[in-house]
């Protein structure tokens, strides 16, 4: 049976509710936080600094990543370095292209250049951790997030591909590999198994982490009462 206890990998929590994450940051499974625009706008933020700010106030220990959500690089450039005033314990996160397919590396090695630390997102291909490799610092770590969940749902298997990456930024000790959008808390170990350094979980998934290690046969009777219980609770006969 897997153990929490066994785990190397990193946890961060992925969300955009304040008190949601300060609940998590109880957690000594969680070692990080981020989010991003399309959390950041389910949960009804209105107002980007004034929610990072408050975020910070309370997270102060745990690495926090924060997104730009320029589509100009320019632009980019200058809401990443106003991001990362706002705290020591704050990661930029900078999508690998913009909208118009165009490549951030560039920018990235930038920022990397100026001591700024990233969180390169929306990672999906091979190509793209290799251009990253060849910029990113040997000393000044960066995340580099490939989104694992959305590979898997194209049907490609998420497991190998990672290997792949991980051994693509084998030149850059400083590199931490995250495994992002698992769909599942089995992604969890798998990322473990094959070293990569960070994963993100949601809510959801956390809310599993209870179910790790639990017994088969107990889960197997649990299911069964569940299946009765709702069949005479809806005064099924034939």
């Amino acid at each position: 049976m897997p153990k929490l206890s066994d785990l190397n990998i990193h946890v961060y929590a992925d969300g955009a509710e304040i008190a949601g994450i300060l609940e998590m940051s109880k957690n000594p499974l969680i070692k990080g936080f981020t989010t991003n625009p399309t959390l950041m706008r389910k949960a009804g933020i209105a107002d980007y600094e004034r929610f990072a700010r408050e975020l910070l106030q309370h997270i102060t220990e745990h690495p926090v990543s924060l997104e730009v959500f320029a589509d100009d690089f320019a632009e980019m450039r200058r809401q990443a370095k106003i991001i990362a005033s706002w705290g020591k314990n704050v990661n930029v996160k900078i999508p690998i292209t913009n909208t118009r397919g165009e490549s951030a590396v560039p920018l990235v090695a930038e920022l990397v250049k100026s001591g700024i630390v990233v969180n390169v997102t929306a990672i999906m291909t091979h190509d793209q951790v290799a251009a990253l490799s060849r910029v990113l610092s040997p000393t000044l770590t960066s995340i580099v997030s490939v989104f694992a969940g959305r590979i898997a749902d194209t049907g490609v298997d998420p497991v190998p591909h990672m290997v792949r990456c991980k051994d693509l930024l084998g030149t850059t000790p400083a590199a931490r590999l995250l495994w992002a959008s698992p769909r599942e808390l089995l992604n969890i170990f798998q990322a473990d198994q094959i070293g990569c350094h960070i994963i993100t979980v949601t809510n959801d998934v956390l809310a599993k982490l209870k179910l790790v290690g639990k017994s088969l046969e107990e889960y197997s009777l649990e299911t069964v009462e569940m299946f009765r219980k709702d069949a005479v609770a809806a005064a099924y006969s034939i």
